[in-house]
């Protein structure tokens, strides 16, 4: 029978206490908080345009919903990412990166988006560029690596 090693949850604080991590968690951190913010307008943006068909529609209900959903999941991940939360980090990454792809198809294929929704994701997409940067950098990959 083999014991098998897990890795500590949370990163020694010392990982985190260089002032590039420290920039770098902060960054990921702030631009996710504006994905989410923006998000959130966006769905309020949603709510007072219910009655125009033209510029809100069921698709655009259901991506808006459901980006403002990811988006408070990322704040989560990001947050405790900042605390050393080694799962956050990972959840994070991936978050941010699936969340990119789904913008990048949105903005791609013609269809039930208008164009001011792909603009926002546009936004959106630039900011979650940033963070999956910023996430898969050097930087923090040293910081939270396994022993």
């Amino acid at each position: 029978m083999t014991t098998r090693k897990t890795p500590a949850a949370t990163v020694p604080a010392q990982a985190l206490s260089h002032p590039r991590t420290r920039r770098a968690l902060r960054s990921t951190t702030r631009l996710v908080g504006w994905y989410a913010a923006l998000s959130a307008l966006t769905l309020g943006a949603v709510i007072a345009l219910r009655d125009h068909p033209g510029l809100v529609n069921d698709a655009v209900w259901v991506r808006s919903a459901i980006v403002v959903a990811t988006s408070l999941l990322m704040v989560s991940f990001a947050v405790r990412t900042a605390r050393g939360h080694r799962r956050s980090y990972l959840r994070l990454r991936l978050a941010s990166g699936i969340m990119l792809v789904a913008i990048a198809v949105i903005l791609a294929l013609p269809g039930d988006f208008p164009l001011w929704l792909k603009s926002e994701q546009a936004v959106c997409g630039v900011l979650l560029l940033l963070v999956v940067l910023i996430a898969n950098g050097r930087r923090l990959r040293s910081a939270f690596a396994t022993e």
